[in-house]
């Protein structure tokens, strides 16, 4: 089994890395979530799905925040991580609004949760190499 492939500067080296890290964080904290549901559930403190699914981003954001250290100083990787944040956002934003007319607020906010985080990985990898590659 082999682990994590991470470049000299400590970054994941390939976009699998990335975003089988963020897919996995989601995935975790998407059980802790319905663990959490299932038990309010059952005490009787709410119903099941009440919760917001966009908790289960917890993980993944903090495997940015991780990845944004990891890239050392310099202007590029704030650059790339405001838009990666803000194009995430809104794509999650947006498709969770549109599950929110179908689906109870624990499915929608999953949805728009793993939306974000995919299009924060795939911004965040290709942009920072491309930026880093254009200005040398």
């Amino acid at each position: 089994m082999r682990g994590l492939r991470r470049d000299s500067g400590g970054r994941l080296a390939t976009i699998g890395d990335l975003l089988g890290s963020a897919m996995a964080g989601f995935v975790v904290g998407l059980v802790v979530l319905l663990i959490f549901e299932g038990i309010m559930a059952l005490t009787g403190f709410g119903q099941f799905g009440e919760s917001n699914g966009w908790l289960a981003v917890i993980l993944p954001v903090w495997l940015f925040t991780e990845e944004f250290r990891a890239e050392g100083f310099g202007a590029h990787r704030v650059l790339v991580a405001g838009l990666a944040g803000g194009f995430g956002v809104a794509a999650g934003m947006s498709l969770a609004g549109l599950v929110t007319m179908l689906a109870p607020p624990l499915v929608s906010g999953a949805v728009g949760a793993v939306t974000g985080t995919v299009v924060y990985c795939l911004i965040w990898f290709y942009g920072l190499r491309w930026l880093s590659h254009r200005s040398g």
